[in-house]
């Protein structure tokens, strides 16, 4: 009786992993990348197999500058994701990416496609992880993407496009940002035009650290200009 009940068991768990393969894989490749054909770089690395020792060496320093950016903004870095990266289109098919740069995956690991392989889009993505290691509760979708755009020092949204003041309504919700961010190119640059202004006007990180402390106390949200 007891064997059958551990076979039953070990038939569910198999079920169980098996249905997480097929629905989520890319919780599935970052957590077992060898079972998706990767092959470690180095430590928290992970790629295709038969790198040249150029690519592995672009993989290497861009993991680097992403994890310094991280660092610099924060002071420290409390997260340390695993970074999964594909140079080929089938690769990230394989492993569950769609037509992003790079993305979070259960603010634990981060995964990049071939148009994302540089540290302006992994440090993106780690600061998405950071931030929610050091906050209990959650903040709107906009400031989430708009603090990724300042601790990435992301070009093609900051700089002369902060000069004009944006102070229409920013999507809460993850649903309402990706539909934003699929018809609007500038929702990324008015979000961290917001937080960098914000952050200019109270004291730089400390105000990012303060506020993660206002929260994670049970503190609201403020209204943020």
């Amino acid at each position: 009786m007891r064997f059958r009940v551990l076979l039953g068991v070990a038939a569910l768990l198999l079920a169980v992993v098996g249905g997480l393969v097929f629905a989520y894989p890319s919780v599935a490749a970052t957590t077992c990348p060898g079972c998706y054909g990767l092959t470690r770089v180095t430590d928290g690395l992970y790629s295709e197999r038969d790198l040249t020792a150029a690519q592995k060496q672009q993989l290497t320093d861009l993991a680097a500058d992403a994890r310094r950016r991280v660092e610099a903004f924060y002071g420290d870095r409390r997260s340390d994701p695993r970074l999964v990266a594909c140079f080929t289109d089938g690769c990230y098919d394989r492993i569950g990416g769609g037509g992003e740069k790079g993305i979070a995956v259960l603010n634990r690991a981060v995964m990049l496609s071939p148009r994302g392989l540089d540290s302006v889009i992994a440090s993106h993505e780690m600061a998405h992880v950071e931030l929610h290691e050091r906050l209990d509760g959650e903040v709107p979708q906009w400031f989430d993407e708009g603090l990724a755009v300042v601790v990435s020092a992301d070009p093609r949204y900051l700089g002369a496009r902060c000069d004009t003041p944006y102070e229409g309504p920013l999507p809460e919700t993850l649903p309402a940002w990706l539909d934003a961010a699929g018809t609007d190119p500038q929702v990324y640059s008015r979000a961290g035009c917001r937080v960098q202004r914000w952050l200019d006007a109270n004291g730089g990180r400390n105000a990012v650290l303060g506020l993660i402390d206002h929260l994670n106390g049970g503190g609201a949200f403020p209204g943020l200009r």
